[in-house]
């Protein structure tokens, strides 16, 4: 029989032990499945949340490269889920044992841009996800969709030596019509800004995805940003899907050539 000091000994380390080996699964070393992680961040005085795939362990070693992905309009707001509802994540479920990539998600705010302090916010995502599960800082690459494509122009050209690699979705670099809120700050007083936004970028692999039946953001915007590129001398590849309209992140998501191409970047 347990003498009365034992049992509360138990008492007060039971609970322990299991605090202890629920935190233990969110160890990365331990992960046999790729699973996805919730995480926050406090910056400029406010809290972000955010998500984080981090692979099994057979699937990205020890230095794993890094996926930062930024969503489109849709997925805004502070529930920390609808960015995880469309475009990578969905691609991610499908093969998330042998996804070999951290990919981290931010959420940014409604109402809100990728620019400014929720460009800052991604940014900051990006640093602590790695810190915690030793991402490859030379394997970092940055992907977006719709307005999250607009953002990896501006990410990209606040920071131009930190990525290896651009996938910029059904993205653009001018205001689309009636959106005049969307388009990349980082250029857009100059005369031609897709001529700028490539003279600062063309050092980075891109490869950019469109539909040619976009009603939301039109083609012409990847096409002169592709065009742009190829003229600065960059290494670009553009892909156009024939009949597809503004969702051109499922059929971009699910190339087998894209992800062939992304795992070979090195940042330069």
């Amino acid at each position: 029989m347990l003498r009365p000091v034992t049992v509360r000994l138990w008492a007060i380390l039971l609970p322990l032990a299991v605090m202890i080996a629920a935190s233990c699964t969110h160890t990365p070393a331990a992960r046999e499945h790729g699973a996805f992680v919730e995480r926050s961040l406090d910056l400029d005085g406010k809290t972000y949340r955010y998500q984080v795939f981090v692979p099994a362990r057979a699937a990205g070693g020890r230095h794993p490269p890094v996926l930062l992905f930024l969503h489109g309009s849709g997925e805004r707001g502070d529930d920390n889920q609808r960015q995880l509802a469309v475009g990578l994540a969905p691609h991610i479920r499908r093969v998330q044992d042998e996804f070999p990539a951290i990919a981290v998600f931010p959420q940014s705010p409604a109402d809100e841009s990728w620019t400014d302090g929720t460009a800052r916010m991604a940014l900051a995502a990006l640093d602590a996800a790695m810190r915690e599960f030793d991402g490859d800082p030379d394997r970092v690459a940055l992907t977006g969709l719709s307005r999250g494509g607009y953002g990896v122009y501006e990410l990209a050209l606040l920071q131009p030596d930190r990525f290896a690699a651009l996938v910029p979705i059904c993205g653009g670099v001018t205001a689309p019509g009636a959106l005049g809120d969307l388009y990349v700050r980082g250029v857009a007083t100059d005369d031609d800004p897709f001529a700028i936004a490539a003279q600062r970028l063309h050092r980075l692999p891109t490869w950019i995805f469109h539909g040619d039946r976009d009603e939301s953001v039109p083609v012409q915007q990847s096409r002169r940003m592709a065009e742009a590129l190829k003229q600065a001398g960059g290494d670009v590849r553009y892909t156009e899907f024939a009949g597809v309209a503004h969702n051109a992140w499922d059929p971009a998501y699910a190339s087998d050539a894209l992800w062939s191409w992304l795992w070979q970047q090195r940042r330069r």
